[in-house]
């Protein structure tokens, strides 16, 4: 058990040909690897090999699918300094005050006061000024836009926030639909719950029809959900802290799913952190808006998800500790070996995996 929180445990060669530079032509038609843990055999996995279409034939009448309905925006701004010289921006957190934490390059050359525009040059759309200076390159940026205007604004000039294993030069305008859920509602993630890029209305449709029942939380992805783990043993990771609403609706729809003892699949972590983090001291799901640093490792006992959608992760990542803590570490790495002989795709525009522990 104790080498299940060394982080070197979650380590594993990944061909970089297999790391995903662009979505399948359609949503459905990634692959997918189902995850299942005979009762029968308490070592293995039983793996198998299906598209993400067929995803409704491996779910059961009753079982509760819930999704994270957060919609990316184009935090990553890239503009001019006050010098004339580059710089980039990629916004990470709204404050209360109005400002922004943003994670800055060249973070050396954007000291408190420092000005940087977007947009054209003679007349810029947006402008920033560095108020104060933190850690790590981040820096506290206060726009000259009133609140009413400013996400406009930032939509006029900012990119999608790709992440950077997918090493083209820039986004492309169809970055901006492929690199959202179909779902997608509420504005206020910086990178996309992945898991839930495979949906279609169609592949929706066909759990409903199945008689799934489909649930929805609201959790704005953060830089700190993908920051690396700088620690050797786990149990000293935190996950930095982000906002989730869970709507009354939905959660008396999964209370009753609980009490009736039907299975919650969550689709994605960022899914699966927000419900485990909403359960009340009676073991209840409170609704509501929170936010959650949740960190979760092996042995962690979950609550109330029996089952997760998601995608192939990291090396080495906090993403892939929690999706180990679920089902096993060795019977994940298990999986993921299997993937990569069957060549599947990593990451974010990659294929995607049905756990059921």
């Amino acid at each position: 058990m104790i080498e299940d929180y060394r982080l070197d445990a979650y380590d594993f060669d990944l061909p970089e040909v297999l790391i995903a530079q662009e979505p399948t032509a359609e949503r459905d038609q990634s692959r997918l690897l189902v995850v299942e843990a005979p009762e029968h055999d308490g070592e293995h996995v039983a793996l198998t090999d299906t598209v993400f279409a067929q995803l409704s034939s491996y779910l059961q009448r009753g079982d509760v699918l819930v999704v994270n309905d957060s919609r990316v925006f184009p935090a990553r701004l890239i503009g001019t300094r006050s010098t004339g010289g580059r710089a980039e921006l990629l916004l990470i957190e709204p404050q209360d005050d109005g400002t922004w934490t943003a994670l800055t390059r060249p973070a050396k050359k954007l000291a408190t006061g420092a000005t940087v525009s977007f947009g054209p040059t003679e007349a810029p759309t947006l402008t920033a000024t560095v108020v104060a200076e933190g850690e790590g390159g981040r820096r506290q940026v206060a726009f000259d836009h009133e609140a009413n205007t400013l996400d406009e604004a930032i939509d006029a000039v900012g990119r999608m926030p790709l992440p950077p294993y997918i090493r083209r030069h820039e986004p492309r305008a169809a970055d901006r639909d492929r690199y959202q859920t179909v779902y997608a509602q509420h504005r206020g993630s910086v990178a996309a719950p992945t898991a839930g890029l495979h949906f279609t209305p169609a592949v929706l449709d066909a759990c409903k029809a199945r008689g799934v029942e489909v649930a929805r939380v609201t959790h704005h992805v953060g830089y700190g959900t993908f920051e690396p783990v700088k620690v050797d043993d786990l149990r000293g990771h935190r996950v930095a802290a982000e906002r989730f609403t869970l709507a009354e609706p939905e959660a008396a729809r999964i209370e009753v799913a609980r009490a009736e003892g039907r299975r919650i699949i969550a689709v994605g972590t960022t899914t699966t952190r927000a419900l485990e983090s909403a359960v009340g001291e009676n073991g209840r799901l409170i609704a509501g808006t929170r936010s959650t640093s949740l960190t979760i490792t092996p042995g962690y006992p979950f609550r109330v998800i029996n089952g997760l959608v998601t995608n192939f992760h990291l090396p080495r990542s906090s993403l892939l500790v929690l999706v180990s803590a679920l089902v096993g570490r060795a019977r994940i790495l298990e999986a993921y070996d299997h993937a990569i002989a069957q060549g599947y795709r990593f990451y974010s525009y990659g294929d995607a995996m049905l756990i059921l522990p």
